[in-house]
């Protein structure tokens, strides 16, 4: 049982230290089971923590950014055409389709290749899923209940914290027009079937 105390100013330090060198983004639980594990600190004063080095952080060139597993510092985005010039190699760039596919899952998730297909209207290649599965932005979470059982996608945390992004709320609104015509897509019969 934890039982020795330290203070705020330490927890702070303790707390921006272990996400600084984690070198992935770290849960407030992660860190409670881990680096504060000897120590008597509450999720109340985690918290507090977390917001002080937010707060610190608010007018540097770094934040402390919530992602879907956890807490990470990252540099403001307004730095990138700065930043860019440390890397030699360029960001890998992704197809439409892979995108478009990508954006699919992400929004109605979860969701079947066929359905995929059904809303792009073409056929969504191997190589888009075998990509997206191999970097772990999206998984099987089950097989629809239907015959031939397809896979249904669903997004991953690592998804969450490529985009930097907290949750799936936090995802840009889809048009309307884009939107009514996905759902009106869906739940066509005639797609049903196609997609089974």
């Amino acid at each position: 049982m934890a039982t020795k105390r330290i203070s705020d100013e330490q927890l702070v330090e303790i707390i921006e230290a272990a996400i600084f060198v984690a070198g992935k983004p770290v849960s407030k639980r992660h860190l409670k089971e881990t680096v504060l594990a000897d120590l008597s600190v509450s999720m109340p004063r985690i918290n507090n923590a977390i917001e002080q080095i937010q707060t610190h952080y608010q007018t540097r060139g770094i934040k402390l950014v919530a992602v879907g597993s956890g807490y990470r510092f990252q540099a403001c985005a307004s730095l990138a055409p700065w930043l860019a010039n440390l890397w030699q190699e360029r960001a890998p760039k992704y197809s439409r389709a892979l995108l478009e596919t990508l954006s699919l899952i992400a929004y109605r998730q979860p969701i079947t290749r066929g359905e995929i297909e059904q809303v792009r209207g073409v056929t969504v290649g191997s190589g888009i899923i075998k990509t997206l599965l191999e970097r772990e932005w999206v998984r099987v979470v089950g097989h629809k209940e239907v015959p031939g059982r397809p896979a249904l996608y669903a997004t991953t945390s690592a998804f969450l914290d490529y985009f930097s992004l907290a949750g799936l709320d936090e995802l840009p609104p889809l048009p309307e027009l884009q939107e009514s015509k996905i759902n009106q897509l869906l739940s066509d019969p005639s797609v049903r079937e196609l997609s089974e």
